[in-house]
């Protein structure tokens, strides 16, 4: 008789060390993969919320600031505007507004001289939007617009001055004191108070979208380089309102002009 061969069955073992080794670099590419969400997620809001709620702060405290110090300087008879009340003061009495350098005014006071780079030196009101802010000398980001602060245009004019008093805020983050001028409209009141005088302009014109380097719209006589039907040809006392747009973006510049209507000695 033949002998009857068994066949033994041969396993085939996989190699668990390698499996071992693909799991281990899936978890950690899941691992980075989470923390680097939960990075983005942590500076979205630091950029969203917090430089907000840090500058809204600290702008307010610099109106409170300026407006016991001018209250001080008029011997207790200050401004009765409160911050954050988004209050406006007109009056019909002209006077000079303050000179770029010390000297005298036409109402026969001492004109306060230039202020410093990055000084908070004016308070800016815009009724319809609520707004409160200072205005200080520059548009350095660190020293003046991530502060929550408005930036005036060196070399433009002062509040009240003939020519054109030319500012810059952020539209978004740092306070974003400009994020709403889009909806300012012809007629709507932009207030600028001073240790002398309150300012009054009126929303004239606005222009929704130009370059950023567009420098004729805070010319003397503003007007743009780059859509020459938007602005003005005879000179006057303007004010100028610019901010980026689009939204979250520094692309383009968003502009609104208006005209000095009314002054108020303090």
């Amino acid at each position: 008789m033949r002998a009857v061969r068994e066949r033994i069955p041969v396993v085939v073992q996989r190699n668990s060390r390698g499996r071992r080794v693909a799991a281990r670099g899936l978890w950690t590419g899941a691992e980075v993969v989470v923390t680097f969400g939960v990075v983005l997620l942590l500076l979205v809001v630091h950029q969203l919320w917090w430089t907000n709620r840090q500058a809204r702060a600290d702008a307010g405290h610099k109106v409170q600031a300026l407006q016991r110090e001018w209250g001080e300087a008029d011997g207790g008879g200050g401004s009765d505007v409160v911050a954050g009340g988004g209050g406006d003061r007109t009056g019909s009495g002209r006077r000079s507004g303050p000179g770029a350098s010390g000297g005298r005014s036409s109402g026969g006071r001492t004109a306060p001289p230039a202020p410093r780079w990055d000084q908070a030196y004016a308070v800016i009101r815009i009724p319809r939007l609520g707004l409160t802010a200072p205005v200080a000398q520059g548009i350095s980001k660190r020293g003046v617009l991530d502060k929550g602060y408005v930036g005036h245009y060196p070399r433009t004019a002062q509040p009240g001055q003939a020519g054109n008093f030319a500012l810059a805020g952020h539209r978004n983050t740092h306070g974003e004191p400009f994020r709403y001028i889009n909806r300012l409209r012809r007629g709507d009141r932009i207030s600028v108070e001073t240790r002398d005088a309150v300012y009054t302009y009126t929303v004239d014109r606005t222009l929704g979208q130009t370059s950023a380097r567009d420098s004729g719209v805070i010319a003397a006589v503003p007007r743009s380089n780059v859509k020459p039907y938007a602005g003005y040809s005879a000179a006057g006392s303007y004010v100028t309102l610019t901010t980026c747009t689009p939204e979250f973006t520094s692309r383009y510049r968003l502009v609104v002009w208006g005209k000095l209507t009314g002054v108020r000695a303090r």
